[in-house]
């Protein structure tokens, strides 16, 4: 090969590292290239075993009725795919309506601070985060409230992740991060003074599992928030694109099964929850929350090759083709969803526990 040829392919790769996981965070982002996908505790190795077997699971419907399994299932897909959604989505992993006049970032700070305002959050306040991910929100939440924030995560890698942005942030004091699967929940019975999860229990095989700990964990009186993944009053079971576009949301996201909008309120009554305040915050006036999909779908044969081309070349695990591809079939599906307006990923349910 001679210089030139040269010069050329590693400017191609090297290009291609970002192209092929489009950046579109911060600076700071910026700096952890595709190369550094670590796929979290799996070895470079077991990628492509780890896919495979996140993939077969959605062929055994028995193992998703049971939560040890699905406790499994959601962890692996977490290490497979949190490099990924950082790259993507930056550090919090949510959906949110576009603000007029405001980037995507400053939305989403704007969308998690409402959760504060909505609990009533202060600085005398612990309060809980359910699914905090690498915890973007739960740093927007203590900033803007004040309050002490203990998130709690079933994937260790997302545990390291986040204490280390915690840590960056200067926030490590008043943000706790803790390993641990939200349906057996290693806190004291009415230990905190609010909670809230952010697109996070969609990921419960039965949300009254979720709620019912939540309820637990929560003082008398205390606020709970959540934004649910569900299937709007515009879903029809009897249409078979409404079917493949959910059953895609499911499988590119490790749901055990997306809910109605019309469960949530029926399960956080059958708990204990008294229910303040339901909405669906996708709908109008709100600014649509798919925009940025249709921006960043990577539909096209250049860049699935270039994953080819990189993960034949030892840049990239075995496996991270198939990954990302998984990754760019949802992003389609969940932009359909969008769409369509069959799939809402924030439909907020606003608890309270009753006072004894």
């Amino acid at each position: 090969m001679d210089t030139i040829t040269f010069i050329c392919t590693a400017s191609l790769l090297v290009g291609g590292l970002y192209w092929v996981v489009g950046l579109v965070g911060s600076a700071e982002q910026k700096k952890r290239h595709a190369i550094d996908v670590s796929f979290g505790s799996i070895n470079g190795d077991k990628v492509k075993d780890k896919h495979n077997q996140y993939s077969t699971f959605f062929h055994r419907p028995e193992e998703i009725a049971k939560p040890e399994k699905v406790a499994d299932f959601v962890n692996v897909f977490y290490d497979l795919i949190t490099d990924m959604y950082e790259h993507l989505w930056g550090q919090s992993f949510h959906f949110e309506p576009s603000v007029p006049g405001k980037s995507r970032l400053e939305s989403a700070r704007i969308h998690e601070e409402m959760v504060a305002d909505l609990m009533g959050a202060n600085p005398s306040q612990k309060i809980l985060d359910v699914g905090c991910g690498v915890g973007g929100p739960m740093r927007a939440i203590a900033s803007h409230s004040g309050s002490h924030v203990v998130g709690i995560t079933i994937n260790e890698y997302q545990v390291t992740r986040a204490k280390t942005y915690n840590r960056k942030a200067g926030l490590d004091k008043q943000c706790e991060v803790v390993c641990g699967n939200f349906l057996q929940m290693p806190f004291e019975d009415e230990s905190f003074e609010g909670a809230y999860s952010i697109e996070a229990t969609c990921h419960a095989p039965k949300l009254e599992d979720v709620y019912r700990e939540i309820f637990r964990v929560l003082k008398p009186g205390s606020m709970y928030v959540s934004y649910e993944w569900v299937t709007t009053h515009l879903y029809n079971s009897e249409d078979r694109e409404h079917v493949e576009t959910i059953h895609g949301i499911e499988i590119g996201n490790a749901l055990p099964g997306l809910r109605k909008w019309s469960d949530i309120t029926e399960v956080a009554k059958k708990v204990g929850f008294e229910v303040v305040k339901e909405k669906d915050l996708s709908r109008p006036p709100a600014g649509v929350w798919w925009s940025r999909l249709q921006k960043t779908k990577f539909s096209n044969w250049k860049k699935r090759m270039m994953v080819m081309v990189l993960e034949k070349l030892g840049f990239v695990a075995k496996g991270t083709g198939e990954v990302q591809e998984m990754l760019l079939k949802t992003i389609h599906h969940l932009a359909r969803g969008g769409e369509t307006g069959i799939f809402t990923p924030m439909h907020m349910i606003l608890c309270r526990k009753p006072e004894k």
